[in-house]
């Protein structure tokens, strides 16, 4: 196993193009960037920047139109579409804006569903699920249903459905957008006491308190990295 302070993700001259109505959109250009194990990044910049785009070519849901891209040493352009979904389900954990829960499913069934698809036997899965419903402390909540919760219960859970597997990376789009500001800052300090348990996660948002959290910032402006800053954070 690499050790914790290698690189995770390395980009290099990674672009993204859109064509529309024989429009090109410049999505991305010249995207050069490391993560390294145990690091907390976060993508901020204006609507329109490029930050999803870049979020989902490195969660795998979409790819660069040019440039290199080695996710744990390994050159995506390379894998199948069943090489993409089987490492999206193992080595990384998702937590959208819209929390993207099953309404009829229980909060136990919709953290366990990760596990299911990947075939953990049953007693493996209710040992993870119940540790990472405590994680993220709605292990009280386990039979409710998403719309019994508050707003920040449910992206709880959905923090608690992307750790279950025990993911190399968490990808957070937005974690904050549809959360009223007190909520928004709770699952903020979740997912700072995650990252100093050793979690590696690569957060985009566009509110500016939130991406203080991180250890460092990159700021996107019209699809090229224009800034990078690292914050000190003391002991309190």
């Amino acid at each position: 196993m690499a050790d914790m302070n290698s690189t995770l993700i390395k980009m290099e001259g990674v672009k993204k193009v859109f064509l529309t109505d024989e429009v090109e959109t410049h999505a991305l250009s010249e995207i050069h960037l490391e993560i390294h194990r145990g690091q907390y990044v976060s993508i901020s910049g204006p609507s329109g920047c490029g930050k999803s785009t870049l979020l989902s070519i490195l969660g795998l849901l979409d790819s660069p139109s040019e440039g290199k891209y080695l996710l744990n040493g390994q050159p995506v352009a390379n894998l199948t579409s069943s090489e993409r979904t089987r490492i999206r389900n193992r080595e990384i954990g998702f937590i959208f804006q819209a929390f993207n829960l099953i309404g009829d499913l229980t909060v136990y069934e919709n953290v366990e569903l990760p596990l299911t698809y990947r075939g953990t036997s049953s007693a493996e899965r209710k040992q993870k699920v119940e540790h990472a419903l405590e994680r993220v402390g709605m292990a009280h909540r386990v039979r409710h249903y998403p719309s019994q919760l508050s707003g920040g219960q449910q992206q709880r859970v959905a923090v608690a459905r992307a750790l279950v597997g025990d993911p190399l990376i968490l990808m957070a789009d937005e974690p904050t957008g549809n959360l009223d500001s007190r909520n928004g800052e709770a699952v903020m300090e979740l997912l700072r006491d995650l990252h100093r348990n050793g979690a590696t996660i690569c957060m985009v948002t566009h509110d500016e308190r939130y991406s203080h959290f991180a250890e460092r910032t990159i700021r996107l402006f019209d699809g090229r990295i224009v800034e990078e800053s690292a914050e000190v954070h003391t002991a309190v």
